[in-house]
């Protein structure tokens, strides 16, 4: 996982290089990457299912990556869903007009089947363990009270994210990353 939060927009060079270096050789993290830019209210979104360690699109971004205050990228070891667009991150979806992102490493092994249509309005795209986490938080950040057109405050959605942390740890190891276009909140599992 690598994530970047700054004052003033810089690039993504050496960090995503030294990211994409996990990919080499007998490593497990050969299965796919992504990287997400916030520019402005939206995202650029740049996923690939081959090994970061030879993607042609990570040496492209190093050279032609946008400048943001706010970056999210990972790579991925399959541990659920077969190797596909789909089942790459980060994932990204819109709630309250604002796009959110998030990327998780581990292998939340009964998750989907303890909650395979527990997702609320949030439904995965892919068969993934990270992507059903996301749309589990998505669903418990939806439902935050705040004033039409307000978005909930920062205490309550810390809290939403630390409660869904917990619940997902039950499931296996649950380090991840997520930002709603206003915070970026990282959590580390093992």
């Amino acid at each position: 996982l690598l994530a970047m939060s700054c004052l003033h927009p810089a690039r993504l060079t050496t960090s995503l290089t030294a990211l994409a270096s996990h990919a080499t050789g007998a490593s497990r993290k050969r299965d796919g990457w992504g990287a997400a830019y916030y520019q402005g209210p939206d995202v650029a979104l740049y996923r690939d299912t081959s090994p970061a360690d030879s993607s042609t699109l990570v040496r492209w971004l190093e050279q032609n990556g946008p400048a943001t205050t706010l970056a999210i990228s990972y790579i991925r070891h399959a541990t659920q869903g077969e190797t596909a667009l789909a089942n790459t991150g980060p994932f990204m979806r819109e709630l309250d007009g604002r796009m959110h992102v998030f990327a998780h490493n581990g292998n939340l092994e009964d998750l989907t089947r303890s909650c395979p249509h527990a997702a609320g309005l949030f439904q995965p795209v892919g068969d993934t363990d990270s992507e059903l986490a996301f749309c589990l938080l998505l669903e418990r950040i939806r439902q935050l009270e705040h004033a039409p057109g307000h978005w909930p405050s920062l205490q309550l959605r810390m809290e939403a994210v630390a409660s869904i942390a917990v619940e997902l740890r039950s499931f296996g190891p649950a380090s991840f990353l997520y930002a709603d276009g206003d915070v970026l909140f990282a959590h580390a599992d093992r």
